[in-house]
């Protein structure tokens, strides 16, 4: 039994390193991107859209708030 709940609890910390190594991943890569001004401009705008638009589709889906 002990093994069994020392392999469960190895779970949430493989998680935690994947979605650490895809946020780098994803960094690095939009990182050149933040060196000129017209471009980190597009980015961050875009970034900002994506959440808004995933908050409000959620909360449209989910009933939350009237849309």
């Amino acid at each position: 039994m002990q093994d069994f709940i020392n392999n469960v609890s190895r779970y949430p910390r493989f998680l935690i390193t994947v979605c650490l190594g895809i946020f780098f991943f994803l960094f690095e890569r939009l990182k050149p991107l933040l060196d000129r001004p017209a471009t980190a401009i597009v980015l961050v705008t875009s970034i900002v859209a994506t959440f808004v638009f995933l908050t409000f589709t959620l909360r449209a889906m989910l009933g939350l708030s009237p849309v």
